[in-house]
């Protein structure tokens, strides 16, 4: 019986390699060389501290083109509350989201279930499990659900005969 699995994953050493390619960007831009910028990544967060919020932005946009560059959709990340520190300088932690909560995964079984395909999906943890008996069943509930907009981005992996 064919399967495949619906997952949200991203790997941390990408996210690492794009900041390290941000803190470069930011010690060479002219709008950045005096001020207190620094960006750090804590486990699934980061975490960015900056002279005023116009520079915030600016991280934040950069952020998210850096990721982009390396593969990792913007959409895993899960913007916090701005913090005013000392001064004029705020702070903003950024969460990383990684897996499937229950509340999508509903979503999806009910997009699948609406749609009439003849497959089973059963909820692993943070993945999905979609099984059926042919193949182009199991690829029609793929593009069925690239169709769809969600909050994360979707892969589809360990697909088999």
């Amino acid at each position: 019986m064919p399967t495949f699995d619906i997952v949200s994953k991203f790997e941390v050493s990408e996210i690492d390699n794009a900041l390290q390619n941000l803190d470069r960007e930011i010690s060479q831009r002219y709008d950045f060389k005096s001020s207190k910028s620094e960006i750090s990544l804590d486990k699934n967060q980061i975490s960015i501290s900056t002279d005023d919020e116009y520079k915030l932005t600016q991280l934040q946009e950069m952020l998210k083109v850096h990721l982009t560059k390396r593969g990792i959709d913007a959409k895993v990340l899960e913007m916090g509350k701005i913090e005013s520190a000392a001064g004029q300088s705020v702070r903003q932690i950024i969460t990383l989201i990684q897996g499937i909560n229950r509340d999508l995964s509903k979503q999806i079984i009910k997009i699948v279930k609406e749609s009439k395909i003849k497959v089973q999906i059963s909820i692993q943890g943070e993945d999905l499990r979609v099984s059926g008996k042919k193949r182009d069943e199991l690829q029609d509930v793929i593009s069925l659900l690239k169709e769809n907009e969600f909050d994360l981005p979707l892969q589809f992996i360990n697909f088999r005969d």
